[in-house]
C-alpha cells in the first residue's frame, strides 16, 4: 500500500500551513493554520473494510518539568513518549482521500468533539491532556491537530502519518478513546500499513 501527505515529503520538514504553533521571535510560538494535510493512499490488499488513519510524534518529553520554560532547555537524551495527533477510525473502503482542511482548519480552543466526523470516526488526540491545565484551551481535542513541539526543546521532533487498511468494517470504538486504544483495537486486523515522515521544531537553533 502506499500513501502520499500532499505537501509533504518522507523525511523532510512539514510546512507550517499544518502546524499548531508556528515560531514567534518574541513570544517563541503562535498558533498556526493548523490545517490537516491532504492524505490519498492506494494499493489496499483485497479483503479491506475500512481504514485507520494515525499521525503521532515519538519524540515528546517523558518528563514535562522543563518545557517552554525560558532558561531551561529539554536535553536531547530524556526519555521520550508518543503523542497522537490525529486519531481517524471507521473510513469507509471505498475512501482513499482525506481533503486538506477537511478534518481541522484553524486552532479551535477546547478542542473538537470525537465521534462521527466529516470522514470516519475521530478518536481523542494528546492536546486534551497537554491542554488541560489552561483554562482558555482545555477540552476535548479530537481529530487532527498539528505539530507544536516544546520550542526550547534539543531534538528535532518526527511525526509519523500511517494509514492502515483493516479487515473489519468498524473497530467498535466510541467516546473518547485514544491512540492506544485504536493500536490495541487493530490487532489481528491489519493487512497492509504505509507511512510517511515529516519533521518539524519551533527551536530556532535547529531551524
Amino acid at each position: 500500500m502506499k500513501l502520499r501527505v500532499h505537501g509533504i515529503d518522507d523525511g523532510q520538514p512539514i510546512p507550517e500551513t499544518f502546524a499548531f504553533g508556528v515560531y514567534n521571535e518574541q513570544d517563541h510560538m503562535s498558533f498556526g493554520p493548523n490545517r490537516n494535510p491532504e492524505l490519498t493512499w492506494e494499493d489496499a490488499p483485497e479483503g479491506t473494510r475500512s481504514f485507520v488513519v494515525l499521525m503521532f510524534d515519538p519524540d515528546v518529553p517523558s518528563v514535562a518539568d522543563d518545557v517552554n520554560q525560558e532558561g531551561r532547555v529539554v536535553p536531547r537524551d530524556l526519555p521520550r513518549v508518543d503523542f497522537f495527533h490525529w486519531v481517524l477510525v471507521d473510513i469507509p473502503a471505498s475512501v482513499n482521500r482525506i481533503p486538506e482542511g477537511e478534518d481541522s482548519d484553524g486552532v479551535r480552543p477546547k478542542g473538537k468533539a470525537p465521534g462521527p466526523g466529516p470522514i470516519g470516526v475521530r478518536g481523542v488526540n494528546n492536546y486534551t491532556q497537554f491542554l488541560a491545565g489552561n483554562p482558555d484551551m482545555a477540552g476535548t481535542y479530537a481529530g487532527y491537530d498539528g505539530p507544536c513541539p516544546p520550542w526550547n526543546d534539543e531534538r528535532l521532533h518526527h511525526y509519523h502519518f500511517e494509514v492502515h487498511a483493516l479487515d473489519v468494517d468498524s473497530l467498535g470504538l466510541s467516546g473518547e478513546f485514544d491512540g492506544h486504544d485504536v493500536r490495541e483495537a487493530m490487532k489481528g486486523h491489519v493487512l497492509a500499513s504505509a507511512r510517511v515522515t515529516g519533521t518539524y521544531t519551533l527551536n530556532p537553533d535547529l531551524r
